[in-house]
């Protein structure tokens, strides 16, 4: 049986679309990802399972996910997939049309609580598009996957649906080698701390962090990605008196991130309650700060605070200033005995929040899915 995953976003570090594929594709179906091309797209091999991008003659904005989703549409359509998968909401409307036609299954992967989004609820217009088509379409969809328990209820109340909740649990990472920290130039008495972001953009607490580095002694930070505001994190890094102890990283591909990322002693999540989603989120970045046996540093939002609270495995912060990181920071700095015991806490954590035991949900899905094709 063929299945085809639709996404948007960059296959690269779209590590939640990777898992589900390699799923597919252990349960013998012949799996396709197709996803955009953005000009700044990297090269992605995924295991057994095939992957294609689309062009479209624009970068963003209204006519990029317009032409996306016409394309997206016809290269679905006649292709005779048994299951198709819609990852969020910006693919959602030409995967329920194919699968209408066809006969496909139709999966509704939503990554986040997409009419939540920062920004979007400012803006009425397209808040009305993209809830018109939420409203309509998933109630129709097959079946429903999300991110977080939250998350999950919001839709259930919404609109009835019982979305099955997958967590962003990062797959094992013991096989990969870290980086020598010494690159970074992080000498052993240093606290290095990461902060990822695919999408560092307002509200994810970037502005307070440089702020509060200049706060600090012997910490040193390291910024993997980018996003809206990277050029002017850059900026304000380089005049900042705390700049030769920050780093900047381009988007790289998730493996050579999570390297990066096991050199640190602590990641950083500072996602604000800026809107629903954020308020509900249950960040990639903690999951993979966990998967590197570190802890994390999060701001106080229900999900992911409730998590470290349960495995004692970093701190939530009482708030988003300067003031506030910088004392956790320093604290961790200062204080050898509790940044050990807070990783020991994180590789025990690693030992229940890893993928092969969050994907078996998942996996009975898919099982489900095939039988009842068979049946037919």
């Amino acid at each position: 049986m063929k299945a085809v995953i639709a996404v948007i976003s960059d296959l690269a570090t779209d590590m939640r679309v990777r898992k589900l594929a390699m799923l597919m594709a252990e349960e013998g179906l012949d799996t396709m990802v197709v996803g955009r091309y953005s000009g700044t797209t990297l090269p992605v091999t995924i295991p057994r399972v095939r992957t294609t991008t689309l062009r479209v003659p624009f970068r963003k904005g209204p006519l990029m996910y317009l032409t996306f989703n016409f394309f997206l549409f016809f290269r679905l359509l006649f292709r005779g997939y048994g299951i198709i998968v819609a990852s969020d909401l910006d693919t959602l409307v030409p995967c329920y049309l194919v699968s209408r036609l066809s006969g496909a299954i139709l999966i509704y992967d939503s990554h986040e609580y997409f009419t939540g989004q920062y920004g979007l609820q400012e803006r009425p217009f397209k808040h009305f598009l993209w809830k018109s088509a939420e409203r309509i379409v998933v109630p129709r969809a097959d079946h429903m996957i999300t991110v977080s328990n939250s998350i999950g209820e919001l839709y259930r109340r919404e609109y009835g649906v019982d979305p099955l909740v997958i967590r962003n649990v990062s797959p094992d990472i013991t096989h990969l080698l870290p980086h020598d920290r010494g690159e970074l130039g992080a000498s052993k008495e240093d606290l290095l701390v990461i902060m990822q972001g695919s999408g560092l953009n307002e509200g994810r607490g970037a502005g307070q962090l440089l702020a509060a580095m200049n706060l600090t002694e012997r910490v040193r930070l390291l910024v993997v990605g980018t996003g809206d505001i990277i050029e002017r994190i850059r900026r304000d890094a380089s005049l900042s008196p705390a700049g030769s102890r920050i780093n900047f990283l381009p988007r790289m591909p998730w493996e050579e991130m999570m390297r990066y990322t096991m050199c640190c002693d602590a990641g950083l999540s500072l996602d604000t309650d800026t809107c629903v989603n954020q308020r509900y989120s249950l960040p990639n970045k903690f999951f993979d700060y966990i998967a590197a046996g570190i802890p994390a540093l999060v701001s106080p939002l229900p999900e992911v605070a409730a998590l470290v609270e349960k495995y004692g495995c970093g701190k939530v912060l009482e708030a988003v200033t300067p003031e506030v990181i910088a004392r956790q920071l320093q604290l961790l700095a200062d204080d050898p005995r509790l940044l050990s015991s807070l990783k020991q806490n994180a590789v025990e954590a690693r030992r229940e929040l890893h993928w092969e035991r969050e994907k078996v949900r998942e996996q009975e899905l898919v099982r489900s899915i095939i039988k009842s094709k068979s049946n037919r």
